[in-house]
């Protein structure tokens, strides 16, 4: 019976702690596991797992290539044939798009792209439009409306 007076945790989630020089018969006794002298045998020992001696490390003597953009946006493409979906006059935003899952995550730009053939009458509501994705949701009588900012 679990009570709060007697919880303990299930069989072998919790080891020893691992006890060092107390004598030979333990296996970690004498040098307690460290070997005999040198710069990792000391206390204090911090040594850096990249260290190699003096030697020139591996990550200096390797060519550094390209660099990551700290300031770009992440930017999420939707083209006109996934507006499909949607039923003629339904004002497609991005709370809709990503309530059925065309859009994942938060992107910081949510931009309409003119791939394939749209067979609705929409009210598009998004970030950017490209000409052709706008020049289909007009064909078609509906709209597209650039918003500004999040």
């Amino acid at each position: 019976m679990n009570e709060l007076s007697n919880l303990q945790p299930p069989a072998g989630s919790v080891k020893k702690k691992r006890r060092v020089g107390r004598g030979e018969g333990s296996g970690l006794g004498k040098q307690s596991g460290t070997g005999h002298k040198g710069q990792r045998s000391r206390s204090g020992n911090d040594i850096r797992s990249t260290f190699e001696g003096g030697q020139m490390p591996l990550s200096r003597r390797l060519p550094k290539r390209g660099f990551k953009n700290i300031f770009a946006g992440v930017v999420a493409i939707i083209n006109v044939e996934q507006l499909n979906r949607f039923d003629d006059g339904t004002v497609v935003d991005r709370a809709l798009l990503q309530q059925t899952g065309l859009l994942k995550g938060r992107p910081d730009t949510v931009k309409c792209l003119g791939r394939g053939e749209l067979s609705r009458q929409l009210t598009v509501r998004l970030d950017a439009f490209s000409k052709s994705a706008s020049d289909k949701i007009a064909a078609k009588a509906g709209t597209a409306e650039v918003i500004s900012g999040r």
